[in-house]
């Protein structure tokens, strides 16, 4: 089996049969792959499918689909998928037109090539003459170009974006907070002629700006650094020279006296001399105790 596709009974007649329904509007008959299709005149697209739908017995118009050729000079194919019910056999029928030639519709033929012939008009740029609505089916009203074209741009400087104030498609220049499109292909670490962002960090380091990064420390240097962060910090000298400077009174000035806990040392404190304010005043006499028991 030379496809994945359900085997279809080849028909047979079906040769001579198109020839002498179609005559001259017959162009081409291909029978490839247990299929057969058939190129025909693009004028003549609704007097064949009428032909086809009444004599041969397709009754069913299943699919219209498009087919861009840039090379040429009718780029497109439109092709129909037809379905014989009675005879369990399908049919391609193509066509081929170009930007500005239309293809006369089918609907009147099969009502339901209405949406097809919409949807090939919106992908390709087809043009359908007699097609009672063509429109676009489903791109937005406001786009421009055919999406399934091969000839849309890959780069520029417009982008297409929905825009919910006009509830439209919009285009707009392209908005970047760098250039994208101008690149000098220099290497940073190899040293570039121009300062890159944060290449002024490294001014301490003693290299020059937009040299690359700074050379890294040796091992020894690493060892050194991690004991001195390492290091007890230095004692704490205090801020008078004598402890009466406290103003805290004589209990913080004997306490201010004393070494601290950081092992910073301070002159020996002085016992301050006694005045009237700090003088303690004369212990009253206690109240003599009743003996136990009661009254002698």
């Amino acid at each position: 089996m030379g496809h994945p596709a359900p085997l279809v009974a080849p028909q047979s007649g079906l040769a001579a049969a198109l020839n002498k329904l179609l005559g001259k509007d017959l162009l081409a008959h291909d029978f490839a792959a247990d299929e057969d299709s058939i190129t025909v005149d693009r004028d003549a697209i609704a007097a064949v499918m009428i032909a086809l739908r009444d004599n041969l017995e397709y009754q069913q118009m299943m699919e219209i689909a498009g087919v861009d050729y840039p090379e040429r000079a009718e780029r497109f194919e439109v092709v129909y998928h037809l379905l014989s019910v009675t005879r369990n056999h399908r049919l391609r029928v193509r066509v081929t037109t170009d930007e500005a030639t239309p293809v006369p519709t089918i609907v009147p033929v099969w009502p339901n090539a209405g949406w097809l012939e919409r949807e090939v008009f919106d992908m390709y740029g087809v043009l359908f003459a007699g097609n009672p609505d063509l429109r676009r089916i489903l791109t937005d009203y406001g786009f421009q170009g055919h999406p399934q074209r091969k000839d849309f741009p890959l780069t520029g400087y417009t982008e297409l974006r929905y825009s919910e104030e006009d509830k439209r498609v919009v285009y707009e220049p392209v908005k970047l907070a760098q250039d994208f499109r101008n690149f000098d292909f220099l290497s940073p670490w190899e040293g570039a002629d121009y300062v890159l962002p944060g290449d002024e960090k490294a001014g301490g380091t003693g290299e020059a700006p937009g040299k690359g990064a700074p050379t890294p420390l040796t091992a020894k240097e690493v060892k050194a650094a991690d004991d001195k962060a390492k290091a007890p910090p230095p004692p704490t000298p205090k801020t008078t020279e004598k402890p009466e400077q406290t103003g805290a009174g004589a209990k913080a000035n004997i306490k201010a006296a004393k070494t601290s806990r950081d092992g910073a040392k301070a002159k020996p404190a002085t016992k301050p001399a006694k005045t009237p304010a700090t003088e303690k005043a004369p212990a009253k006499p206690r109240a003599p105790r009743k003996p136990k028991g009661g009254d002698a």
